[in-house]
């Protein structure tokens, strides 16, 4: 049985994954760079986000930093005007909560993340957020799960990562911590091998937390 649960934010808790991909598409955009999906997507799981690709294609470095402005600041009108709910989710942690302890350890910065959850009742659930600004090195390194264990005070062995997207399984595997792949559709064709479960939806969780599943 799983005690804790360091749940990913993005794609896992709230819908966002692809307007944040379409706010650096557009940025890059502006400046005559074409960003495929699958090139983001690589290019995350390797932990190097939106700005690869700009630099492979000859973009210089002070374009770069105001391309940068300009998707932060396209990503925070998505947030404000897109549907990014996940049916089920608040339900989900509800009835998690009568088991575990959750907290959320997400790359999102904070100003992102306090404007998703202004209005929304997911973080009522959780013990505490590390957002990006809360840890060095962030996924596919280990530290930001790492960085969630100690401040739990929590075994590897008791606590459960839940995440969608490679980058993130790589952190919790690099971590030592159990992961269970969320279905998302912007991600689903990422490599999710070293998965420990895969699931559909987060009511899934409660029968590998309680022990009533092999993976």
């Amino acid at each position: 049985m799983k005690k804790y649960i360091l749940f990913d934010h993005d794609g896992v808790l709230v819908d966002t994954e692809f307007w944040y991909y379409k706010a650096g598409e557009r940025a890059l955009a502006d400046v005559g760079v074409t960003l495929g999906r699958g090139q983001y997507l690589r290019d995350m799981n390797q932990g190097l986000g939106t700005w690869a690709h700009a630099r492979a294609a000859g973009v210089d470095e002070a374009t770069i930093d105001r391309q940068r402005t300009a998707r932060n600041d396209y990503y925070q009108e998505y947030l404000r005007t897109e549907a990014i709910e996940i049916a089920g989710v608040v339900e989900a942690l509800a009835e998690l909560s009568r088991h575990v302890r959750m907290a959320i350890v997400t790359t999102a910065k904070r100003l992102d993340f306090d404007l998703i959850h202004e209005k929304r009742h997911i973080r009522k659930f959780m013990d505490f957020v590390l957002v990006r600004e809360d840890y060095q090195l962030a996924k596919p390194h280990p530290e930001p799960y790492l960085t969630g264990l100690k401040r739990f005070g929590a075994a590897k062995e008791e606590t459960l990562v839940v995440e969608d997207s490679a980058r993130g399984l790589n952190s919790a595997v690099a971590a030592g911590i159990d992961c269970a792949i969320v279905h998302n559709d912007f991600t689903k064709g990422s490599d999710f091998s070293q998965a420990s479960y895969r699931i559909n939806t987060l009511v899934e969780v409660k029968e590998i937390v309680l022990g009533r599943t092999s993976g």
